[in-house]
């Protein structure tokens, strides 16, 4: 399957590992470089980096919803384009464009924790139970049907960053399980 894959943090970099192993990344849509530190030093995204050391494409438009890009990714064409953190509002042209559509990776169970933050608000508010699904995209921020689930236990010692890093692997794993079903 030929995917396009829209993310900017490390929560990310583990999904695209695993999506490139077993198909073709054609194109890898990240945020911009930003300056960082005490030197301003332009530094890339974690999946920048990923994308890089795994000789993939990248693109950084400051915004995908303009004209000149939304051309790009309908020449790269697409058969489905995962989207895991990425940090920017996807327009219904480009949501249209693939043939098996725009798929979210999202870090809480929904319908629960839709929107920002939904790793931390899940510990904050001690929640058992936590994990990743997979979603069509919609105009609406995470309101697309969705497609599948996985289900993690909190530890009685659960911080943000050790869910963070958990969960990350995890959608890692159901991406990959969730683009297998939209093949067959």
């Amino acid at each position: 399957m030929r995917v396009v894959f829209m993310g900017t943090p490390d929560f990310s970099v583990p999904a695209l590992e695993s999506i490139a192993k077993e198909h073709e990344v054609a194109a890898v849509v990240t945020q911009q470089d930003r300056p960082k530190g005490r030197g301003h030093k332009m530094q890339f995204t974690p999946v920048k980096e990923k994308a890089l050391e795994l000789n993939i494409p990248v693109y950084q438009p400051a915004k995908v919803r303009d004209a000149e890009f939304v051309s790009v990714l309908k020449e790269i064409n697409p058969d489905v384009i995962v989207v895991i953190a990425f940090g920017q509002i996807i327009s219904k042209e480009i949501l249209d464009m693939p043939k098996y559509g725009c798929i979210n990776v999202h870090a809480s169970l929904l319908p629960k924790y839709r929107g920002a933050a939904p790793i931390q608000w899940a510990v904050i508010n001690g929640e058992k139970y936590s994990g990743v699904t997979t979603m069509y995209m919609a105009e609406g921020i995470d309101t697309g049907d969705m497609i599948d689930k996985t289900v993690v236990e909190l530890k009685n010692d659960e911080t943000g960053g050790s869910l963070f890093d958990r969960l990350s692997i995890e959608g890692g794993k159901l991406i990959l399980e969730t683009l297998r079903k939209l093949e067959n």
